[in-house]
């Protein structure tokens, strides 16, 4: 097993500064948050880290043992929006399971939804910028999220992998998403089957056996980790920015986040109530846990490449001052991020007016709008599947782990 350094308690306090927590707890506490301030208000207590997804895993291990994974990507192909009917083809106890997953929870509010739509619709550019750069680089900081997605299958192709993470991210962000006629349902549930795939999968392979410190990923807890490091984290990015959010625009991008992991298996009871209860699960499960890994450090220098390589005027050096802006300068250490000082006063300089002129808080376009205006361009034509065109990645079931190397 490869060993991190241990990281001592100034650097984690630098870290959860740069992320904008207010608090750093110890890493190894026990569970601790109150399903009280979840979105059931009650719940057993148990810590997520021992709670998957019982009944799609014990179905998922069946399609795989079976040899039906190449019969249920095919079926799904054509299965999009969500007013399609669940697609036949399926194994019948996939199908059952399906019909009563691709449905609403019965607390969603879909003027909030809608709302959401909206709000993600006028804010699409911060957002781009969070869950991309942000939030993408952040993963690769968070061990166990980095070494499952490096030892499964996606981790060979990670320009395809992080198409299919942006997929959901597009479906999830786009104005019709949960409308009949938009495809969250469905994205969710198949990003759902996935990872259930990969729980049955990823603890057959050696390498991963190796490095991991559970014995099955993906865990709720798990789940909740990726929630905080792009949603509650886009969340205090945006206060941050002080990008104008009214109170029912928070409670509706609240909302949507809370229907979503929801779809995506994670218990009512551990889902947070409000966003300052996110804020204080976040700080619990996702700050202390940061830390760097070969895996991780090799995933974002891929990810990084993908906007790289889109030819508009992006440089590495300006590519590495914004994460160290989102993500501070331990982050970009740890990741090995070469410095470039010029690009990093253009960003502190700039950003905040950018952000000004777009809410039409400052009369006089900057001279970098332009400049920051590509640089989005460029996160977005880096993951709508591979940079060739407008339209997303399709979310396939793997049907084996990374090779080893």
């Amino acid at each position: 097993m490869d060993h991190v350094p241990e990281i001592n308690r100034r650097r984690v306090l630098t870290v959860g500064a740069a992320l904008g927590l207010a608090s750093v707890v110890n890493p190894s506490a026990a569970w601790s948050w109150s399903p009280s301030a979840s979105v059931s208000g009650s719940g057993s207590g148990v810590d997520p880290q021992w709670v998957w997804d019982d009944d799609i895993d014990r179905i998922m291990a069946s399609v795989i043992d079976n040899g039906q994974v190449p019969s249920v990507n095919n079926a799904i192909e054509s299965w999009v929006h969500n007013h399609q009917p669940v697609p036949s083809g399926l194994p019948p106890e996939l199908a059952a399971f399906l019909e009563d997953a691709t449905q609403l929870p019965p607390w969603a509010d879909v003027a909030k939804l809608r709302r959401a739509a909206d709000f993600n619709r006028r804010k699409d550019t911060y957002l781009f910028m969070i869950y991309g750069i942000g939030g993408g680089i952040m993963s690769t900081v968070i061990p166990r999220e980095a070494r499952s997605v490096y030892w499964s299958k996606g981790g060979a192709d990670m320009q395809d992998r992080a198409a299919k993470t942006f997929t959901f991210g597009y479906d999830q962000s786009d104005i019709n998403a949960f409308e009949p006629n938009g495809e969250m349902l469905v994205t969710a549930n198949k990003t759902r089957m996935v990872h259930a795939a990969v729980r049955h999968m990823l603890p057959n392979s050696p390498y991963w056996s190796a490095v991991a410190d559970e014995e099955i990923p993906i865990s709720n807890a798990d789940i909740l980790v990726t929630f905080h490091s792009t949603g509650t984290f886009a969340h205090k990015k945006l206060k941050d920015w002080r990008v104008p959010m009214s109170p029912a625009d928070e409670e509706a991008f609240l909302h949507l986040w809370q229907v979503s992991l929801h779809l995506l298996g994670v218990r009512d009871e551990y889902i947070p109530a409000t966003w300052a209860a996110a804020h204080a699960q976040s700080e619990q499960v996702l700050t202390p846990i940061l830390a760097p890994t070969p895996e991780g450090k090799e995933l974002a220098e891929v990810l990084l490449g993908l906007t790289a390589q889109i030819d508009l005027g992006v440089t590495r050096g300006f590519l590495n001052e914004f994460v160290r802006y989102q993500l501070g300068n331990d982050v970009g250490d740890w990741l090995g991020l070469r410095r470039d000082y010029v690009s990093a006063g253009v960003i502190r300089a700039g950003w905040p007016t950018y952000i000004a002129f777009r809410e039409g808080l400052l009369p006089i376009m900057p001279r970098t709008f332009y400049m920051f205006d590509q640089f989005v361009r460029a996160i977005a034509m880096a993951f709508l599947n591979r940079g060739e065109s407008g339209t997303t990645t399709a979310i396939t079931i793997p049907d084996m782990n990374r090779p080893g190397v």
